[in-house]
């Protein structure tokens, strides 16, 4: 099976990489540079041409804050582009993986939210992510949607990568407590994405799926947890970490206070269970460790890391 991987080089391309070089299907990856998503007459055409069984779509303008500035780019990105490869998908027959968002809701609700709860997303970001769900699902393809939340891993730029920066550079650091969601490990989505592949025969599948961390915290956990496996492994770290509230360090972008997902759709369906993000923060620390050596020097006092992150 040919499978067209959209936005090779970031986080989620990094991981499905790892995760389909142990697979049988035939993966063939795409960078920005390679195909850039939001030339649509272009992108049609390159997808054609390879005529894949499936597409998965991990590109994304993901700046939550800077989208409130740049509206017509995070849409273009986002909505516009998501549509144009939904209806190729339509016009070749073939299934459409796209990875949505745990920001298209508001944050309202007091328990996990399932795929058919009420959107109604509160940044311009989760407004864009929302509108390219709309696109996939009218475009009458075959598709899966599935979202996510808190996505972390050993690559790109992230919520625990930033903490390492941090951590090597301040002894004081303050992170916000009530904000509520389920970090993720990008290697256990692309894992399960690879793992859905297996149902494409079943064309009664087709819909929204939730997929993300086995428990919930906040970013104040989330910190705290990182930063205890990470001075096990020799990380610099803060001593003293304060928790605030989300008053206390107003973003251009509103984020919503409970973002927590229901993955038990996920888990009925294709029998994925949740991402384990506190042994993914493990993985991903001890690939940081041993696996880039030349990118990450680690001791008591100085983490360096690689001037593109």
């Amino acid at each position: 099976m040919k499978v067209l991987i959209l936005g090779s080089k970031g986080q989620l391309g990094h991981c499905l990489f790892d995760q389909f070089s142990s697979s049988e299907y035939e993966p063939i990856y795409l960078s920005r540079e390679e195909i850039d998503i939001t030339n649509l007459d272009a992108t049609k055409l390159k997808i054609a041409d390879i005529n894949p069984s499936v597409v998965i779509n991990s590109s994304a303008y993901t700046n939550v804050d800077k989208a409130e500035d740049k509206k017509q780019e995070a849409d273009l990105v986002n909505h516009l582009a998501v549509a144009n490869i939904a209806n190729t998908c339509k016009e070749l027959e073939c299934w459409l993986i796209h990875i949505s968002t745990d920001y298209v809701f508001d944050g309202a609700a007091s328990k996990p939210y399932q795929e058919n709860d009420i959107t109604n997303p509160q940044s311009i970001y989760g407004v864009s992510k929302l509108n390219g769900e709309h696109a996939v699902q009218s475009s009458g393809c075959k598709y899966l949607i599935v979202r996510t939340g808190w996505l972390f891993s050993e690559y790109g730029n992230n919520f625990l990568k930033t903490m390492l920066k941090l951590g090597s550079r301040h002894n004081e650091l303050s992170l916000v407590g009530d904000q509520i969601g389920c970090p993720t490990y990008a290697q256990d989505l692309a894992k399960a994405v690879v793992q859905m592949l297996n149902y494409l025969g079943d064309e009664s599948i087709v819909g929204l799926y939730h997929f993300s961390g086995s428990k919930q915290c906040s970013w104040f956990e989330f910190g705290n947890e990182i930063f205890s496996r990470a001075r096990e492994l020799g990380f610099s770290s803060p001593d003293i970490i304060h928790e605030i509230t989300t008053e206390d360090y107003p973003t251009p972008a509103k984020r919503p206070a409970y973002s927590v997902l229901d993955n038990h759709k996920s888990l009925k369906v294709f029998g994925i269970m949740p991402s384990n993000w506190s042994s993914g923060i493990s993985e991903a620390l001890a690939y940081l460790c041993e696996d880039n050596p030349s990118d990450l020097i680690i001791n008591k006092t100085q983490v360096k890391l690689n001037k593109t992150d």
